[in-house]
């Protein structure tokens, strides 16, 4: 196989210190402490690819941290079509990849990013019958181009047999921010057909009144710390605790009082308590099934380990989705959290959910 491989260095960077994106805030994300995370994410699959048997595939690839440096850490010998134009990568650096890697005759795109990423690498696919496959490190995961995890991926790559078209979605960061979210088609490009492929984000839910209610009786009844997550249903427990919290963001509350407002992963874990209770309350948003690594990199491994974990969802919510899954960028984090899980459905009642 020939596998043209593309990585958005700058993927996700603004996810973790809370500013829901980097699209024109990779400067800020640094200043506010933000690492690189797609990389990482990037040689994971790579590594992967190898361990599966990827020893037969040709690599691609642009160079410098577009892809070249990753593979070469994963033990590949890669070719490099190319060079990003500037120190600072871009859309047209992905473009001009992804047109080299056309003209080379690769077999399928793999690329490492979020919406944005995917919807470049769409655009430059346009007219042709190459399939595209997401590695997902952006903050913005609405598309059903991404597999599941960067392991899935590699799964993926070796063993697909067939391509059918899929959505690529993207949302404006500026109105993501303010708490609008309004996923735009962006293009329907090949994909390969798999079970590791991730579901396009469905906005809505069902009849949450009873569960806002008895989660949010509970809340103001304790002592604990609770690090109240993203979505609608969340979003419905804060306005009945008293209080505008960030729909797309995490707040914390303790004892009748926000501690942190749209907050960042630094600033939850100084309002975690150390010497009590902390939960971390969090509902699967839309129709993919992820609780953590989708929307919510604030709550990181270091988050959720200091925290016992609360999944609240309607029940139409969960009959849509099956299954729940996690992604939160530490391996052995995931397998601790996979399992039968209970998942909060109304004022006291629960339902066992598997965590895939």
């Amino acid at each position: 196989m020939r596998l043209g491989f593309v990585v958005n260095p700058i993927a996700g960077m603004g996810g973790r210190v809370g500013l829901k994106g980097t699209d024109g805030k990779v400067e800020e994300a640094r200043r506010l402490g933000a690492e690189p995370r797609a990389p990482d994410r990037a040689r994971r699959a790579l590594v992967a690819l190898r361990e599966q048997g990827g020893d037969d595939v040709e690599l691609l690839t642009w160079g410098d941290e577009m892809g070249a440096d990753v593979a070469r850490a994963a033990g590949f010998e890669p070719e490099v079509l190319g060079s990003p134009a500037d120190t600072e990568t871009g859309a047209d650096d992905t473009a001009r990849a992804v047109a080299a890697f056309l003209d080379a005759d690769v077999d399928l795109v793999l690329f490492v990013g979020g919406d944005g990423t995917a919807a470049d690498v769409a655009d430059a696919v346009e007219g042709t019958d190459t399939p595209i496959l997401g590695v997902p490190a952006g903050v913005k995961v609405y598309s059903s181009v991404f597999a599941v995890s960067p392991e899935d991926a590699a799964h993926v790559v070796r063993t697909f047999e067939r391509t059918e078209r899929r959505e690529v979605m993207d949302i404006d960061e500026d109105e993501y921010r303010e708490g609008e979210v309004h996923p735009e088609l962006r293009a329907v490009p090949y994909v390969p057909v798999a079970e590791e492929l991730q579901s396009s984000k469905q906005l809505g839910g069902g009849n949450v009144e009873a569960l806002v209610a008895g989660v949010a009786d509970d809340i103001e009844a304790s002592e604990k710390t609770f690090v109240l997550g993203p979505g609608s249903t969340v979003g419905a427990i804060k306005e009945a605790l008293g209080f505008q919290g960030s729909p797309l963001g995490v707040d914390v509350w303790r004892d009748g009082e926000v501690l942190a407002l749209d907050a960042t992963e630094s600033e939850i874990l100084a309002a975690l308590d150390p010497d009590g209770e902390n939960v971390v309350v969090v509902s699967p948003i839309g129709g993919q099934g992820f609780v953590f690594g989708r929307g919510n990199p604030q709550l990181s491994p270091d988050v959720i380990r200091q925290c016992d974990v609360e999944i609240v969802a309607s029940r139409a919510k969960l009959d849509t989705i099956g299954e729940l899954r996690v992604d939160t960028d530490d391996p052995e984090l995931d397998e601790e959290l996979r399992g039968w899980t209970k998942v909060r459905v109304g004022r006291v009642e629960r339902r066992m959910m598997r965590i895939a």
